[in-house]
C-alpha cells in the first residue's frame, strides 16, 4: 500500500486492501506480447500439421492471444480523472488480473507439450540414414519450470490475485493450477487426449471463474473504498 493511502475511512473503520498503482503502459505492451506469441505459436503448430499430438495446444494459444486483448480492453478503461467512477479506476487490475490467468496460465499449460512435440516431430527434422533417434528423457519437463517462478509471483505478493482471495486460497488455487497442468501434460503423453481436454478444460473453467470473482471483488471493494474515503481538507 503507498504512503500516501489512506488506512482509515470516515467513519475509523479500515479502509479496504487495494492493489498498489500500476503503470497502464507497461501492463498494455505485455497485451501486444501476449497477443503476438501465443497466436505466432498457434500457426506454427497448425504448419507442422500433427494435431493429434497437440492436444488442445492451438486452442490454448489462441485462448491467450485472444484474451490479451480483452485484457487491453479493461486497462485501456482506467482512469482517475474527472468522471472516473468504481469500475474505472479498477481498470489496470482488473487486466492485470486477466493476463495473468487467462493469458499466461494457458501459455504455460501449452509449453511443455509444445517443445516435447516440436523437438520429436518428424516433419520437421529428416533423419539421416542410420541415424539413432536420440530420447529427450527428463530434459523434456525444463519448458515446465516455467510454472515455479509464476507461482512465486502470485504466493509472493506480487499478483493481483493476492487482493482478491485470502492467503489459503491463493495457496489452493496456485497448487491447482500446477497439478491441472502436470496432469494434462502427463496425458497428452500417454495419447490420453480425452483425459486432457477434460483437465485443461477444469484448468480453463477454474480460471475464468477466478477472474470474474475477482474483477467484481475489485470492484466492490474499490466501491467501499470510494464511499468511506476521509474527505481531503481545503487548502
Amino acid at each position: 500500500m503507498s504512503k500516501d493511502r489512506p488506512l482509515l475511512g470516515n467513519d475509523g473503520r479500515p479502509l479496504p486492501l487495494l492493489p498498489p498503482e500500476r503503470d497502464a503502459r507497461v501492463w498494455a505492451r505485455l497485451v501486444r506480447v501476449m497477443f503476438y506469441t501465443p497466436g505466432f505459436l498457434a500457426l506454427l503448430l497448425l504448419k507442422v500439421g500433427e494435431p493429434s499430438g497437440f492436444g488442445i495446444s492451438v486452442e490454448l494459444f489462441m485462448l491467450a492471444s485472444a484474451t490479451s486483448i480483452v485484457g487491453g480492453l479493461f486497462i485501456g478503461a482506467q482512469s482517475n480523472g474527472p468522471g472516473a467512477d468504481h469500475a474505472s479506476r479498477i481498470g489496470t487490475w482488473s487486466g492485470a488480473l486477466v493476463l495473468e490467468l487467462l493469458c499466461v496460465v494457458p501459455l504455460l499449460c501449452a509449453v511443455p507439450t509444445l517443445f516435447h512435440e516440436l523437438a520429436t516431430s518428424k516433419l520437421l527434422h529428416s533423419v539421416a540414414p542410420g541415424a539413432v533417434p536420440v530420447a529427450l528423457g527428463a530434459s523434456q519437463l525444463i519448458p515446465a519450470v516455467a510454472i515455479l517462478p509464476f507461482m512465486l509471483y502470485q504466493l509472493a505478493g506480487f499478483g493481483t490475485l493476492h487482493f482478491v482471495v485470502s492467503n489459503t486460497m491463493n495457496w489452493a488455487i496456485n497448487l491447482g493450477i500446477v497439478a491441472l497442468i502436470l496432469a494434462s501434460y502427463i496425458a497428452n503423453r500417454m495419447a490420453n487426449y480425452d483425459v486432457e481436454k477434460a483437465l485443461v478444460g477444469l484448468l480453463v473453467i477454474g480460471m475464468v471463474a477466478t477472474v470474474f470473482h475477482g474483477v467484481l471483488k475489485l470492484r466492490r471493494l474499490q466501491a467501499l473504498y470510494d464511499e468511506h474515503l476521509p474527505a481531503k481538507e481545503a487548502k
